[in-house]
């Protein structure tokens, strides 16, 4: 009988969903077990073809495997604390960066964060399909990411990411606990989407 925690975040939509979608969420509670460097690569081929405008491709991933040291503790370091609490528990840390003009004219891409979450999108719906799950972070210190990788200054450090397998919530805090079984809420779909004027649902 496999002893892998079970996730019990399943969302419960309107509409049949792949279960890819709607199995996704964003744990703290990370195991110790570590992916394969094949499984790692995977979830980076998978991100590598997400969509961007003019096929700019403007993603780029400064990677930290726990086993390995160094890189995952550099990563660390530019996690705030709030989200060290948790995040170093997992066992891969990323960093994403993005270049912030177009390669073909030098211009500014406005869309370059977008595509930088197309490219999360898909990465985390293959991490789900191996069983892997993703936990992104707004909480970094981009500054000090700039000075422990040399990031070019036509990039922007955007985010961090937390990669692994499905932990226990009884590892977190208190606090964390109560976030980590608490149930999943969206917005009605109706404060979403609009048609012939603002506010006006399409629903």
């Amino acid at each position: 009988m496999s002893t892998e925690p079970i996730n019990i975040k399943s969302a419960q939509t309107e509409f049949d969903l792949h279960p890819l979608i709607t199995g996704r969420w964003s744990p703290r509670a990370f195991s110790a077990k570590e992916p394969s460097r094949h499984q790692i690569l995977k979830l980076l081929e998978a991100a590598r073809w997400a969509p961007s405008s003019f096929n700019e491709q403007p993603w780029r991933f400064i990677v930290g495997v726990k086993s390995r040291g160094e890189e995952y503790q550099k990563i660390l370091e530019c996690i705030n604390d709030f989200n060290k609490e948790w995040a170093d528990q997992a066992p891969v840390l990323m960093l994403v960066c993005a270049k912030k003009a177009f390669t073909h004219n030098d211009k500014p891409n406005r869309h370059y964060k977008y595509d930088c979450g197309a490219a999360m999108s898909t990465l985390s719906l293959q991490a789900m399909a191996d069983n892997l799950y993703v936990h992104q972070m707004a909480g970094i210190n981009p500054d000090k990411a700039i000075e422990l990788f040399k990031v070019p200054e036509t990039f922007e450090v955007l985010t961090g990411v937390a990669i692994g397998y499905l932990g226990a919530p009884d590892q977190l805090s208190e606090k964390n606990q109560k976030a980590e079984t608490a149930r999943r809420q969206r917005k009605e779909l109706s404060q979403l989407a609009f048609s012939e004027s603002w506010g006006n649902s399409f629903s």
